[in-house]
């Protein structure tokens, strides 16, 4: 009976957890659960893509909870207040996910509350002097002449670019300070508790961000310049056997991904500025000292982006038909030219870019865009040949000419993206390439330093090898 009361028990208790399911499944569609799972997704995407996101939510929470103590411990508490709020509201709106942008901001909201507090606090005594009928009037005026005025100053390209956060942060406290005061009598206090728990949250959130895994974005900055550089010269280096439809070694590349990668290059302006500007905020670290040429960054994104245009043309006549209004004979020498000038560029860009990511100069950047300047000539030589001697048709030959001129426009692009690299090579330091060079031969010197004497009356090749000191 007990046995029997059991499986009745259980057989009652699957139809109940099947009932609870089906209940749960009723109440939630079944579009919410995709909807969730699909965010789970991309929670995990983004986690997997950049695990410093992650990092960088522990390391705002854990600032947070930091400043967060002014409440818990009374002493603290007792000695701010409300005003320790302050702490916490700055540590929200600074902590950023780079050092750069944190300590930006960070300098930002301390120096511009100061000033605007000062200012406020300022503005007040000369209201005070002005009667109580006049107090209210002189405040007006003062906060329109100064909100005005800052926000005019907002509008000049390098303020906003760089100080547009203080600017609004400014505005503020000059108006709370200045307006609060009218009726509130200790503005001095009031403005002393509002720049310290500031200047406290401010420096939780710098300290938080530079000792616990930093991100530096001027770091970012010189990656992405080389990546951009490395992705053209993929392309560049197989446009050639693409075009002609060549294949390496009898095999056939089904990987076309290069091909498509010099597209993240086209758009990179904004993004670039916007690193230089926060790249200047950081204090000296590894390869990076104080006062790093960042314009140097962005003059190399420039030219970079113009030979992506130009690289963009190129590929919108891979798939056109291979134009050959040409004998063979000179086909084959055209087609080696083209083949030349494309693999030659995009070994220099590859080089230019490798020589970026390590900071060492590169010996073979010059090689290679001699050999595509001197393909370059061939190629004009050829179609001034096939178009005086042969009878060819001249619009035949537009295509392959357009692609020629535009061969010809990267190898100049190349050569100015080389002057900037040197350029930023010569201000930073870069390693020489010839130090390997010197210990080589250093070394092969000393091998060298010495004699080889035959022994006479010995049977075999018995010598006697003397190295000098």
């Amino acid at each position: 009976m007990e046995v029997a009361s059991r499986s009745h028990n259980n057989e009652s208790a699957e139809p109940s957890s099947s009932h609870v399911l089906g209940w749960m499944k009723a109440i939630v569609p079944h579009r919410i659960i995709n909807k969730i799972a699909e965010k789970a997704k991309e929670a995990n995407k983004l986690g997997i893509d950049d695990p410093r996101r992650i990092i960088h939510s522990f390391k705002v929470g854990l600032a947070i909870t930091l400043v967060s103590l002014f409440y818990y411990f009374k002493p603290l508490y007792e000695g701010f207040g409300v005003s320790a709020m302050w702490a916490v509201l700055t540590v929200v709106v600074v902590f950023e996910f780079s050092v750069g942008a944190t300590i930006g901001k960070g300098l930002n909201r301390v120096c511009a509350t100061l000033l605007g507090g000062l200012l406020g606090v300022g503005a007040h005594w000369l209201a005070c002097y002005s009667g109580k009928n006049g107090e209210p009037v002189v405040i007006a005026v003062f906060v329109f002449i100064v909100a005005a005025t800052v926000t005019f100053v907002r509008f000049f390209p390098k303020m906003k670019a760089r100080y547009d956060y203080g600017l609004m942060v400014f505005i503020l406290t000059f108006c709370l300070v200045s307006v609060s005061g009218y009726r509130e009598d200790e503005v001095i206090r009031m403005a002393h508790e509002r720049v310290v728990t500031i200047a406290i949250g401010s420096c939780t959130s710098l300290l938080v961000c530079i000792l616990i895994c930093p991100v530096w974005i001027g770091e970012d900055l010189h990656n992405q310049v080389a990546d951009n550089l490395e992705k053209l010269g993929k392309f560049l280096e197989g446009f050639g056997g693409e075009y002609f439809k060549i294949s390496n070694d009898g095999q056939s590349n089904t990987d076309k991904s290069f091909l498509q990668g010099y597209k993240s290059a086209l758009n990179t302006k904004n993004s670039e500025q916007n690193m230089a500007n926060l790249a200047r905020w950081e204090p000296g670290h590894g390869r990076f000292k104080f006062r790093h040429p960042w314009k140097l960054y962005l003059k190399a994104g420039t030219l970079t982006r113009d030979c992506a245009y130009k690289i963009e043309a190129l590929g919108s006549h891979l798939n056109s038909e291979n134009p050959t209004p040409w004998p063979e004979e000179i086909q084959s020498k055209i087609q080696e030219s083209y083949t030349m000038i494309s693999s030659e560029t995009g070994k220099a860009l590859k080089a230019l870019a490798s020589a970026i990511k390590t900071m060492a100069r590169s010996s073979s950047v010059n090689t290679h865009i001699a050999n595509s300047k001197a393909a370059a000539e061939t190629l004009k030589s050829l179609f001034k040949i096939s178009v005086l001697e042969e009878d060819t048709d001249l619009l035949e030959i537009v295509p392959a000419a357009t692609v020629a001129s535009l061969l010809m426009d990267v190898v100049t692009c190349t050569e100015k993206i080389a002057a900037c690299v040197n350029d930023l090579a010569s201000q930073t330091n870069f390693n020489s390439p010839n130090n390997n060079n010197n210990m080589i031969r250093g070394n092969s010197r000393l091998l060298h330093r010495g004699s080889v004497q035959p022994i006479s009356g010995t049977e075999g090749p018995h010598h006697v090898i003397t190295i000098g000191e």
